[in-house]
């Protein structure tokens, strides 16, 4: 073998062993820096609590885990694409921790709706305030060390007239929904979540209840250092016989410190009438 075949062979074999190093020590980065912020996050000179990755669509009423003094602006715009008309919503809400793992929210959700061509204005629903979201959140189940946490909360709505109607009469009904939370961080970056639980819906000039249960996994990926994530939500309701399904894909990026955004798409596997849809989530915490 020539000095140059050598020479080559041993340059060869360095460059890849600073490879392999490079990757190694890049990998090692990331996992300290994770470290790090997952250790900044769950400060031990404060109340526990644990990272998790919580769903934009189905959205929680406060952190899980909150922590006293903790408070966020929410505002969502929807869009959803239905055989026979678009619907606009928009969502304006405020949450805030006023003690240790218990959070309150109030949200105004609007629904707008526009006829597909050919279709009458007349036969589509009207647009509304479609309720007063009056909820709260409690998180009565908080380990650092098994990097879960359990919540028990109750959403009430109170069910508005559309604004054809509107005052006559101003309540239409009223909306029971208790739930349930379970959450759990697989490693540093992995985040799994379960929300589920039964709405009972009332209206005032009807006789019964209309009963439906929510089954409402989402699975995420958080990027190291940091509490932007890719994930996705399996949105599930079952009434009756019957069963609808829309698979949510959706990321989360921080524009600053205190400010993030979040999109999501809507595909519907087993519903009748609606088709795709886009949601956007805008994230300020005041304060942070």
């Amino acid at each position: 073998m020539t000095i140059k075949k050598i020479a080559l062979a041993i340059f060869i074999s360095l460059l890849t062993s600073l490879c392999v190093f490079a990757q190694q020590h890049e990998l090692k980065t990331k996992r300290e820096i994770d470290s790090l912020f997952i250790e900044n996050y769950q400060d031990k000179t404060l109340p526990a609590k644990v990272l998790h990755a919580e769903p934009l669509y189905i959205d929680l009423i406060r952190d899980l885990g909150a922590r006293k003094g903790e408070k966020e602006w929410n505002v969502g715009v929807e869009l959803v694409d239905n055989l026979d008309y678009d619907k606009y919503e928009a969502l304006v809400e405020y949450e805030w921790a006023p003690i240790n793992r218990l959070g309150f929210e109030v949200e105004l959700p609007f629904t707008f709706y526009a006829p597909q061509k050919g279709v009458s204005s007349d036969s589509i629903p009207a647009d509304r305030l479609e309720s007063l979201k009056l909820a709260t959140q409690w998180s009565f189940f908080v380990s650092e060390k098994m990097a879960m946490t359990m919540a028990l909360g109750y959403i009430n709505e109170i069910l508005l007239s559309d604004f054809k109607q509107f005052g006559n009469p101003l309540v239409r009904g009223n909306l029971y929904n208790p739930f349930f939370v379970i959450a759990k961080r697989w490693g540093q970056n992995f985040h799994s979540l379960i929300y589920t639980g039964p709405k009972i819906e009332q209206i005032f000039n009807q006789s019964g209840l209309e009963t439906s249960f929510e089954f409402n996994p989402s699975v995420h990926y958080m990027i190291p250092g940091t509490t932007n994530f890719i994930g996705v939500e399996f949105n599930q309701t079952f009434e009756h016989q019957d069963f609808d399904m829309t698979i949510r894909p959706q990321m989360r990026v921080a524009l600053a410190d205190n400010l993030l955004i979040g999109i999501v798409a809507g595909i519907p596997v087993a519903r009748e009438n609606e088709r795709l849809s886009a949601f956007c989530r805008l994230i300020w915490e005041p304060g942070h």
